[in-house]
């Protein structure tokens, strides 16, 4: 019987080095690897390209990556809530390529499908399409955009069977199953994890032929990036 279970985050991400090209799921804070970031901080690595809708936030998930200066270049769609992402940008000690989001999500998931390029109405005419190949459809000018596809691709889901069957739950889900199709090696942390089996084929989200290793993560945070409350 298939079983991709490897012990830990430490296990799980052993043979990532310098320079390697990674996806990480989430949105913000919301259905990031929280356990996977907090391994590569052990490591002795730099030189990382990182596709992710964002940083974060200065102190929690790739935002750590970013104050200990293993990233040398960011592939994201926003970069507001990361003072230290905004400083490194601003004085050119950090690479970022912005790409709207829906672009991104389709590069992304272009990736996981084996298709090298699309063409998007999205940024014509603007910075986002300098050096890019337009083509005009219908008598509209599209931008043909290429896929993305990573040596590493880390996600984080809700259950997990030990064959790499993932389950996300609710927004969490956001970008983790185009990435876990994109990655060389898909490495997947959840909440839960069980036998093969115990969960409903219907249910699926990501199929385990695209998970390469799967762990139970521990003490999740799940921060909230601004918590708004009502007043009594």
């Amino acid at each position: 019987m298939i079983n991709k279970t490897v012990r830990d985050a430490k296990e799980a991400v052993a043979d990532i080095s310098s320079n390697s090209f990674l996806m990480m799921g989430g949105f913000g804070l919301c259905g990031i690897p929280e356990n996977s970031i907090a391994a590569l901080l052990e490591r002795d690595i730099d030189g990382l390209t990182i596709v992710s809708n964002n940083a974060g936030v200065d102190d929690f998930g790739i935002g750590l990556l970013l104050q200990k200066r293993m990233v040398k270049k960011m592939i994201s769609s926003y970069v507001g809530e990361n003072a230290e992402f905004e400083r490194q940008l601003l004085s050119g000690e950090l690479e970022v390529e912005l790409i709207p989001q829906g672009t991104l999500a389709e590069r992304v998931r272009a990736g996981g499908a084996g298709i090298p390029a699309f063409f998007t109405p999205a940024g014509v005419g603007t910075e986002v399409a300098e050096g890019k190949e337009t083509r005009e459809f219908d008598g509209k000018i599209y931008l043909m955009e290429k896929w993305l596809r990573a040596d590493f691709s880390i996600v984080k889901a809700w259950k997990g069977d030990t064959a790499g069957n993932l389950i996300y739950k609710g927004t969490a889900r956001n970008f983790n199953p185009m990435m876990a199709a994109a990655g060389k090696i898909c490495i997947a942390e959840v909440e839960e994890l069980v036998p093969v089996g115990e969960l409903d084929p219907n249910q699926i989200h990501t199929p385990g032929i695209y998970v390469q290793r799967i762990f139970q993560g521990k003490d999740y945070e799940k921060r909230i990036e601004k918590r708004t409350v009502s007043k009594d």
